[in-house]
């Protein structure tokens, strides 16, 4: 996952004079950046929420037959979770979302210099030690959590393999290409486009520098084309068939820093639209519906960034913005959760009540916040000092 938003909107410091004038265009926009890590904290809860309703809930359509009483509050409440059904939108948020971040910071380099070389290593070093001790962690507390479920019967069914070959096949990161997610976390498929996305990024940055942004857009729009019929309708997972959606995010990354107050005509019912459209798709498969809900919340976010920053956010977004601190822990642990929570207490039976729904969710919040201060925390923090290392700034 990226980093939070104000960590990664400005070049650290020192740098070279050339990213020092970078800056400057940047200040101004990074004003409503605190809107960022809301998203991210409301997309985090949307999954998370999705797939609790997943494991615990008998879903909508065997609650409208259940004949539950219209002036019930459990049935108003299970009604108004409706949305919900379309909760995997949370996912390409994440990705325009990461996109952004990632590239803020050496767009703004290059914006400044238009000789600045990435260094790839520094990049890559980083991105390993934001991410792999987390998720090893999280693995661990998967396999734990899924040996208590197994000993539950009846097994819940979204648990998959524990043994070895699946944990190392997660832990790098090839769920989708190699083999299958590990045990009952499967929403660890998203972490493997990530990594990908990162894997691949100083190619890409390269590109962007000797092509230019549109052009590479563009480029990345067919490669994404051609994923999607030849990899993505085979079963097989790979980046490339969701890159367009974090290249979304790289793109706004620079709208923004060449003009704070950018914004896309009618950007408002044009995400609505899109966010509509995705929603019908959703019917026919997920994978059309990730494409358009991208679309639209990049509309959205270039508009809404593009607005003058309130002066004071409002409790909403600053609860939002609290869980977004810790959105990649409450990832990566909260579906064994779930299915642990499901497993002692209903024995992995599906629930007529939608109140276990919220309660099961409200309790894996303070869990994923704990495991974001014993192992989120500290890599962001060694994170954050490799940042502040002067970086190679190599010229053509």
């Amino acid at each position: 996952m990226s980093d939070p938003a104000l960590d990664t909107a400005l070049p650290a410091a020192p740098l070279a004079a050339a990213a020092t004038v970078a800056a400057k265009p940047a200040a101004g926009a990074i004003a409503n950046e605190h809107l960022l890590d809301a998203m991210r904290g409301f997309a985090a809860l949307l999954v998370a929420y999705f797939h609790c309703r997943q494991v615990t809930w008998i879903g909508m359509g065997a609650f409208h037959h259940s004949g539950a009483s219209l002036a019930d509050p459990g049935t108003i409440a299970a009604w108004l979770t409706l949305p919900v059904a379309w909760g995997s939108a949370g996912v390409p948020i994440f990705f325009v979302i990461s996109g952004y971040c990632i590239h803020r910071s050496g767009a703004a380099r290059l914006l400044a210099n238009p000789d600045y070389r990435l260094d790839a290593r520094q990049f890559w070093l980083r991105r390993f030690v934001r991410i792999y001790p987390v998720l090893f962690a999280a693995l661990l507390l998967t396999a734990a959590a899924d040996t208590i479920s197994l000993s539950l019967p009846p097994v819940s069914h979204k648990i998959l393999d524990i043994g070895p070959r699946a944990f190392l096949v997660n832990l790098l990161s090839l769920q989708g290409a190699a083999g299958k997610t590990y045990g009952s976390n499967g929403a660890l498929w998203t972490l493997s486009i990530e990594v990908q996305f990162y894997a691949i990024y100083p190619l890409l940055f390269a590109l962007r520098r000797r092509i230019g942004l549109n052009a590479t857009l563009l480029g990345v729009a067919a490669i994404n084309v051609v994923s999607a019929l030849t990899l993505e309708r085979h079963d097989v997972i790979v980046f490339t068939s969701y890159w367009f959606s974090w290249m979304l995010g790289v793109w706004i990354a620079e709208v923004r820093l060449r003009n704070a107050n950018a914004r896309i005509p009618y950007g408002y019912p044009l995400a609505a639209a899109l966010a509509a459209a995705g929603c019908a798709a959703f019917h026919f498969g997920q994978y059309g519906a990730f494409q358009l809900w991208a679309a639209a919340f990049a509309c959205w976010l270039v508009n809404a960034l593009g607005r003058p920053a309130p002066t004071t956010a409002g409790p909403l977004m600053q609860t939002l913005a609290k869980i977004g601190d810790f959105s990649y822990s409450l990832y990566l642990i909260h579906l064994p959760l779930f299915v642990l929570g499901a497993s002692l207490l209903f024995r992995s039976s599906l629930q007529a009540s939608i109140w276990p729904s919220f309660a099961f969710t409200l309790a894996v919040l303070p869990v994923a916040w704990v495991f974001y201060q014993l192992f989120e925390r500290p890599a962001l923090l060694v994170t954050r000092r490799l940042r502040r290392q002067p970086a190679a700034t190599a010229t053509a």
